[in-house]
C-alpha cells in the first residue's frame, strides 16, 4: 500500500512570543480532503504556509509526495498548488493570459502549456469569460479562476485557504463542484474554512485546531456523535412569544435565537429529561410552542464546544 501523499509530524512555529502552531501532526491519502478548522488565528493558515514551503518550520517534519518540506522545497513545489486567502490573479490579464503566466511559473513545458490551459478552460467551465480582463469578473469568477491556476502543473496536492469566502451561494456550489471533481481525480486536498456546512459537505476528515493544537480530529458524523447530548429545537407562535421566552432559558448554555424563523435551539445534555423541564418551563410561563424536536449537534456546535468560539453562521444566527 502507498504511503500517504502529505505526513505531517509534530510541526511547529512561532513569531516573537507567540505560539503560532505547536506540535501538529496528520497525515492526508491522495484522493482525501482534509477540513482544517478552527478560530480566527489558531494556527490553520500558518500551517498550510509552512507546508507550501513559504514559511520555513521551526521544528518537526513534513513531507509531500515523499519529498521533505525543508530540505527539497524546490521538489515539493512541483507538486503542489495553492489558492491562498487573496486572489493571486492578474486583474489586468484574461483568463487565459492569467493561465499562461502561471503555466510559466510552474515550469510547465512548452510543449504542452497550451492544451493543458484549454483543457482546463473547458474541464472548469471558464470559456465565457476566458477572453475578458479579469478586472470584469464576479467574486466567483475571480475566485474559480485562482483555483484553477493553482492546477495548471497537474498537483497531486493541493492546498486550500478559505476557498469560498465571501462567495454567493450559487459560487459557492461551484466551487465545491471543483473540490469534489479533483477529490474524485486523485489529488490529496487541505482545506481551511469558515463555514461548517463547507466542511460537513466537502471534507472525509476535520483537524480543528485551537491555539495551535489539534483539539479534535475524525470525519464530520463521529466528531458530531462525539458531542454528548443533543440539540432540542423549539418553535414558537410570534415575537412576543420569543420574548416572553428569552428570561424563561437565560441559564441555558449556547442558546440559539432566531428572531426571524421563531426558532430556539438549545444543547440538552440528557436528552428527554432535560427537554421536558425546558418545554414544561416554557410553557408555564406563557410561551405558546407551535412545534419542537430533538436533533443531533452540528458541526457549528462541536467547534463552539471545543473552541468557545462561535462560527460566523452562529454569530449570525445569533444576531438574527
Amino acid at each position: 500500500m502507498a504511503g500517504p501523499e502529505i505526513a505531517v509530524k509534530g510541526i511547529r512555529k512561532s513569531f516573537d512570543t507567540v505560539e503560532a502552531v505547536n506540535g501538529v501532526s496528520f497525515e492526508v491519502q491522495r484522493g482525501e480532503v482534509l477540513g482544517l478548522l478552527g478560530p480566527n488565528g489558531a494556527g490553520k493558515t500558518t500551517t498550510i504556509n509552512m507546508l507550501s514551503t513559504l514559511v520555513e518550520m521551526d521544528s518537526g517534519e513534513a513531507t509531500i509526495g515523499g519529498y521533505d518540506v525543508r530540505t527539497q522545497p524546490d521538489a515539493v513545489r512541483q507538486l503542489i498548488g495553492l489558492a491562498g486567502q487573496s486572489a493571486a490573479v492578474d486583474e489586468k490579464l484574461t483568463a487565459r493570459e492569467n493561465l499562461e503566466l502561471f503555466s510559466r511559473l510552474y515550469k510547465v513545458p512548452r510543449s504542452v502549456r497550451q492544451s493543458r490551459i484549454e483543457e482546463l478552460i473547458e474541464r472548469f467551465d471558464l470559456g465565457e469569460f476566458a477572453d475578458r480582463p479579469a478586472s470584469t469578473y464576479s467574486g466567483g469568477q475571480r475566485r474559480r479562476l485562482d483555483v484553477v491556476a493553482a492546477l495548471v502543473a497537474e498537483p497531486s496536492t493541493v492546498f486550500l485557504d478559505e476557498p469560498t469566502t465571501g462567495l454567493d451561494p450559487r459560487s459557492r456550489t461551484e466551487l465545491w463542484e471543483t473540490v469534489r471533481s479533483l477529490a474524485a481525480a486523485g489529488t490529496a486536498i487541505v482545506l481551511t474554512t469558515q463555514y461548517l456546512e463547507e466542511a460537513d459537505q466537502l471534507a472525509d476528515r476535520i483537524l480543528l485546531i485551537d491555539h495551535g493544537r489539534i483539539v479534535a480530529e475524525g470525519t464530520p458524523d463521529s466528531l458530531k456523535r462525539d458531542l454528548r447530548g443533543d440539540v432540542l429545537v423549539i418553535d414558537v407562535a410570534s415575537s412576543d412569544a420569543l420574548d416572553r421566552a428569552r428570561p424563561l432559558i437565560e441559564a441555558e448554555t449556547s442558546v440559539s435565537i432566531n428572531a426571524e424563523s421563531l426558532r430556539i435551539e438549545v444543547p440538552v445534555s440528557d436528552g428527554p429529561e432535560h427537554s421536558l423541564s425546558l418545554l414544561r418551563t416554557l410553557q408555564d410561563g406563557g410561551v405558546e410552542i407551535t412545534g419542537y424536536q430533538l436533533r443531533q449537534p452540528s458541526l457549528d456546535e462541536v467547534f463552539l464546544a471545543l473552541t468557545g468560539s462561535p462560527t460566523p453562521e452562529l454569530l449570525e444566527r445569533s444576531a438574527s
